[in-house]
């Protein structure tokens, strides 16, 4: 398992806060609209709700593409790049 993961399943406490601080970032305006432009997406290309692993992903260059949802979820600062 991951340091991070690890270290909020020992400390409930700031797991919770973690997870204050998440919501509020998400119910910021900017983040609905990219979360809604990408359901969007999502669901014109028929793979919402539909359990094939596969996610929209936002690109360098502002597109968007589809990939694996672990690849997508995994980007953490630019260590993996959404290809062309």
């Amino acid at each position: 398992m991951a340091k991070t993961s690890d270290y909020y399943k020992k400390n409930p406490k700031a797991r919770r806060k973690r997870l204050k601080q998440q919501a509020e970032y998400n119910k910021r305006p900017e983040q609905k609209k990219k979360r809604v432009e990408l359901n969007k997406i999502n669901r014109r290309s028929g793979t919402y709700g539909n359990r094939d692993g596969k996610d929209v992903s936002h690109c360098e260059g502002g597109g968007t593409r589809m990939e694996s949802a672990k690849k997508n979820r995994a980007r953490n600062r630019g260590k993996l790049k959404c290809k062309k």
